[in-house]
């Protein structure tokens, strides 16, 4: 049917999922459960949110043995690696379940005599959450634990690609014994989520996607005064110095790189290495991406699969094509990744060099498994080429020197600076973006200051 949401699979075109768009008259009811749900919930104590919060997640953990399969089957990721996800998952949820205490306490100022002053931070009312298919577990939890524990009523839209990820988080939280109305799977359209926002039925919108997909919220919300958390696109950067550990350094960027097909928002796509190093770097760098086996998802050996569709690959594709013909090279022979036919969802690795900035490749977002690299001359030279960027979400520094990784990540523009280490997430640190990766930050004691408001109490004791 025309109104139907359909999830394709990567591996073979075939329907993974369908589920009929929502009527009018049923979101209107989703939206009236939600705000009659909240009333109640933000009065129960932080204890009982956290005791439902976990046995969510324990729910969802015993569901994990489906769970791997059917993401390979959505959106291709290889099932040798589903248990990574719910291990994020688990650890991403079990920190902001603990971190609320400290986060909603009231802040109290220096006393003054005759008064009681403090400031609470309470509840938005309902959260709509609105993710992504890349990570559907790992980026929903991100918002959708720490609104349940500040109080707020969650709705979720999930991606149309993982369409059955939304029914897992139903299903868990239904296990948990969360009350009716409190979080809701939505099956919207566009045009639906686009009026929920404008219409004013929801307090809070947590957006992760593309930047044209963060506009179109911001938009959306243009007539109401609610806030509107976005984490958008990403050309993350890194930057190997000559005193860099380089075995190490390779395995970890080629990681960083490939892992999930390139499909990350703060994956690998761009390195620079100190021309000392460049050579070797380059060499380990091209031999350790020839391992990867390129293949079905759901075989255990397969260590690279599909993109999200064909569509994704072949921009990549374009992208490699056109920095050729303006002078690069590749590296990697697609002929050795028989799966790769030049214009399906399967697409090898590649690993380019004599690239430039005046290239779409180092310059727009991939998010595939493509790379390129850089000889660099100087620290200085490395900062102002991984600040050339419209994105700004992570970058790392690659060094011996501690004091020098800090030095040159204070002159970063990004939300996250790493120092031997990429492509991660610890739930105890921000993680937010500038520029064009979006506004907002979630994880942290401070993702709960988006997620609720405060409210200042001035009482005079006597008259």
């Amino acid at each position: 049917m025309d109104n139907d949401l359909v999830s394709l699979s990567p591996i073979d075109g075939h329907e993974v999922a369908r589920r009929p768009v929502m009527r009018e008259a049923d979101l209107a009811l989703a939206v009236h459960r939600a705000k009659a749900a909240q009333q109640l919930w933000q009065q129960t104590s932080l204890v009982e949110r956290a005791e439902v919060c976990r046995r969510m997640v324990a729910a969802m953990l015993d569901m994990s043995d489906g769970i791997a399969p059917e993401l390979a089957r959505s959106m291709g990721r290889p099932v040798r690696y589903g248990a990574g996800e719910l291990n994020g998952f688990r650890e991403r949820a079990h920190f902001m379940v603990e971190a609320a205490a400290e986060a909603l306490s009231p802040h109290q100022p220096s006393p003054t005599p005759g008064f009681t002053r403090y400031i609470k931070r309470v509840p938005l009312g309902t959260v709509l959450t609105v993710a992504p298919w890349n990570y559907p577990y790992l980026t929903t939890v991100n918002s959708v634990v720490p609104a349940l524990m500040a109080g707020n009523a969650v709705l979720l839209k999930p991606a149309q690609q993982t369409l059955l990820t939304g029914d897992r988080f139903q299903a868990a939280f239904d296990a948990a014994g969360l009350s009716e109305g409190l979080f809701q799977t939505l099956a919207l359209s566009h045009q639906q989520t686009h009026n929920l926002i404008a219409g004013g039925d929801v307090d809070m919108v947590c957006f992760t996607g593309s930047v044209s997909g963060g506009q179109a919220m911001q938009k959306a919300a243009v007539s109401e005064f609610i806030p509107v958390g976005l984490e958008l696109g990403g050309k993350d950067a890194a930057y190997v110095r000559a005193d860099a550990n380089l075995d190490a350094t390779v395995e970890n960027l080629i990681d960083g790189s490939f892992f999930n097909s390139g499909q990350s928002c703060c994956g690998i796509e761009r390195i620079y290495v100190q021309d000392g190093l460049f050579d070797a770097f380059v060499e380990k760098f091209v031999a350790g991406t020839r391992n990867y086996v390129l293949g079905d998802p759901l075989d255990p050996e397969t260590t690279l699969g599909p993109m999200v569709n064909a569509r994704a690959a072949n921009f990549a594709r374009g992208q490699i094509a056109a920095a050729v013909k303006e002078g690069a090279k590749t590296h990697i022979d697609p002929g050795l990744f028989p799966m790769d036919d030049g214009e399906g969802a399967y697409m090898a690795p590649q690993v380019l060099t004599h690239v430039n900035h005046s290239m779409s490749v180092m310059k727009d977002e991939s998010f595939a498994p493509v790379v390129g690299i850089m000889s660099v001359t100087s620290d200085a030279e490395a900062i102002e080429l991984m600040n050339d960027s419209e994105f700004g979400l992570t970058a790392s520094i690659w060094t011996a020197d501690l004091d020098k990784a800090q030095d040159l990540g204070d002159q970063l523009d990004v939300g996250t600076v790493f120092m031997n280490r990429c492509d991660y997430l610890d739930p105890a640190l921000a993680w937010t973006g500038v520029k064009n990766t979006g506004r907002g930050c979630t994880l942290s004691a401070l993702g709960y200051e988006q997620l609720t408001r405060p409210k200042s109490y001035h009482l005079r004791e006597t008259l």
